[in-house]
């Protein structure tokens, strides 16, 4: 909003028409490759007591270090924009054995599982055996 107010008293309607729409980036090429380097850093390397990055914590991270101050609306296209998706964080050990687990899914599984049991013709109610 401040760089249309500054337009306009600086240079009239014909400035507002220079500014571009009120949709274009805010964040230049150079000062995202910044962001996407702080977060690589992760963070905790921000204070943040987690691995997760959240909107409001990638916003806090623009207006911390690029002076920026975003609606976290703008933050999820800005990210997006730059092909950042959003994702869960898998819930998994990080000793987990990738190896071990489809050894075990195709040898061990199979033999535990057992069959299902017959489908047999019958009655319905619990309370009266089916004819034979």
């Amino acid at each position: 909003m401040e760089r249309w107010r500054r337009a306009w008293r600086e240079g009239g309607m014909e400035a507002l028409r220079l500014t571009g729409s009120a949709n274009s980036p805010t964040v230049t090429d150079a000062q995202f490759a910044v962001l996407e380097e702080e977060l690589g850093k992760g963070p905790p390397a921000h204070g943040f007591e987690d691995q997760r990055w959240t909107l409001v914590r990638v916003q806090t991270v623009i207006r911390r270090r690029l002076r920026v101050s975003l609606p976290v609306a703008t933050v999820w296209r800005l990210l997006k924009r730059h092909g950042w998706s959003w994702q869960v964080p898998s819930r998994r050990a990080l000793e987990r054995d990738e190896h071990a687990v489809e050894l075990w899914k195709k040898e061990v599984w199979p033999r535990v599982k057992g069959s299902r049991r017959r489908v047999t013709t019958g009655s319905s109610s619990r309370t009266m055996q089916a004819s034979r």
